[in-house]
């Protein structure tokens, strides 16, 4: 039997499902990827079930793939399975979110999404459109439905005003969850520059700079997606359910927003049910958090684990020696180098654990080779703010953050294959190098003596911006990790005898 509200009240699997079923519709969703509905429903969804919010989702679909049909079959219905580690423990939770009431297609439903903006409890919105979503481009609100996101948002703004006469009380609390800086602030920027291009008049303009409110955000909770078949028919086999909207997530999640405003307070009371969920009138140490100790961590130790032969993340941390480099990276090195006024030491150990707790969980396949995606970027974005932080405070070079750039200058020594693509090789694999810089990087590694070559590199600004040689004792540092990498590789020695000798 498929999940849905049938099979609900048939075996009574949802508590106070009748009441549930019942609420009224407060949000408007833009997106049915698996992010939102595994960390922003997941809040909202906890919080009606301890009758707080009360309130559910109308999700917008906007791309052309696929259709609302299974979210219909299901009464927006989905399982969500919780596995991960939470301070060294294992779990494994089920939950049914039942916070979405209706699936709506903004090809086929335009008028039916617009009506939304005449219900008076409409409150909140919510986006994932990928970065790119949150871009101008000219566009006609007017249209059935407009191409892009902003254009859509816009249009329903402009019927909520004209529904509600620009009415104070009628303004909304967006919120979009793209992955890039200060989204709401571009998000505003962009609808208020497209509201001048309709020529849509100043009092609107008015009414949407002063009575909306933007509140930039960060979201942070891996979410896979659909679970392999195996995994999905074990599932359904205990559950006793099948269920084409399953997803799985790990434990930790994080949904940090920007507001000190006493209406977005009282329109988001969702927030009030899980700590993983801030509201705060500054969320920059919850971005710095995230991008110097997990994504950097992750960046200065994935050369170095496929170096090491390891394939996933978590394999790399059931290793001591190699569990033992993150832990020291994240706790002796990036934390004390992140602290500042507003971010204690105590604050970013106790992230980096958590950290720690995220790198080891047992259920995520995360591939090394895949955080090795435009590695060159993401290290000048994640790791040369870390080596300024650490330089600001210490005069000796950080000793595990060198020797995550050596193994970063070894993972990227290329050979050009006939199809012009860049390649290295580590423990006998070729692996293909997906990074803007491999020719440029192929270009230094001609220089084939080690210091000159490191040094050759840290200077090149095109790469970081600054020459990193000017960072006191980092090049003999780098250097000396690299001679003793490629010795080892030489030898055919694993790495973690040279690692577990620092």
């Amino acid at each position: 039997m498929q999940l849905s509200k049938q099979y609900i009240i048939h075996k009574d699997a949802l508590q106070n499902s009748d009441a549930l079923f019942q609420l009224p519709e407060k949000v408007l969703q833009f997106g049915t990827g698996v992010l939102l509905r595994g960390l922003c429903d997941f809040f909202i969804d906890k919080a009606n079930k301890q009758n707080i919010f009360n309130g559910r989702v109308v999700v917008v679909k906007s791309t052309d793939g696929g259709g609302a049909d299974t979210f219909a079959q299901q009464d927006g219905l989905y399982t969500h399975l919780i596995r991960g580690i939470e301070e060294g423990q294992i779990v494994d939770e089920t939950i049914i979110n039942a916070s979405i009431s209706r699936v709506l297609s903004a090809k086929d439903q335009w008028n039916d999404i617009l009506q939304c903006a005449a219900n008076p409890q409409m409150q909140v919105i919510i986006s994932n459109t990928t970065e790119v979503g949150i871009t101008f481009s000219e566009d006609d609100i007017k249209a059935q439905p407009p191409a892009s996101f902003p254009g859509k948002l816009l249009a329903f703004l402009y019927e909520r005003y004209n529904v509600f006469n620009g009415s104070a009380a009628s303004g909304m609390v967006i919120i979009p969850t793209e992955l890039i800086v200060n989204n709401a602030d571009k998000l505003k920027e962009i609808v208020i520059a497209l509201a001048r291009a309709n020529n849509l008049n100043e009092a609107f303009i008015e009414w949407l700079e002063c009575e909306n409110y933007f509140c930039n955000s960060l979201v942070d909770r891996i979410v896979p997606g659909k679970l392999p078949t195996a995994d999905k028919t074990v599932a359904e086999e205990k559950l006793g359910y099948t269920d084409e909207l399953m997803i799985m997530s790990e434990m930790y999640c994080l949904w940090a927003i920007e507001s000190a405003k006493e209406k977005v307070l009282q329109a988001l009371s969702f927030s009030v049910v899980d700590k993983g969920v801030v509201l705060a009138p500054d969320i920059t140490k919850f971005r710095e958090l995230k991008l110097r100790l997990l994504n950097g961590a992750h960046t200065l130790s994935c050369g170095l684990a496929v170096l090491c032969g390891f394939e996933t993340v978590k394999q790399a941390m059931q290793n001591d020696i190699f569990f033992a480099f993150v832990h020291d990276l994240m706790i002796k090195e990036i934390s004390p180098a992140l602290t500042n006024d507003s971010l204690s030491y105590e604050e970013a150990k106790e992230f980096a654990l958590k950290v720690l707790d995220r790198f080891r969980n047992p259920y995520i396949e995360h591939k090394w080779l895949n955080i090795t995606l435009q590695y060159s970027s993401k290290m000048l974005m994640r790791n040369v703010p870390n080596l300024l932080n650490h330089y600001a405070k210490n005069n000796t070079a950080p000793k595990l953050m060198s020797l995550g750039f050596a193994a970063y200058l070894r993972f990227i020594d290329s050979e050009r294959n006939e199809q012009g693509q860049y390649t290295g090789s580590a423990n006998g694999k070729e692996y293909i190098i997906n990074d803007d810089k491999a020719a440029l990087l192929h270009k230094h590694y001609q220089r084939k003596n080690v210091p000159a070559f490191v040094y050759e590199v840290l200077e090149d600004e095109m790469l970081w911006g600054r020459d990193l040689n000017k960072f006191f004792g980092f090049t003999s540092a780098v250097a000396n990790h690299l001679e003793n990498i490629i010795a080892y590789n030489k030898e055919d020695k694993n790495l973690l005898e040279y690692m577990s000798k620092l």
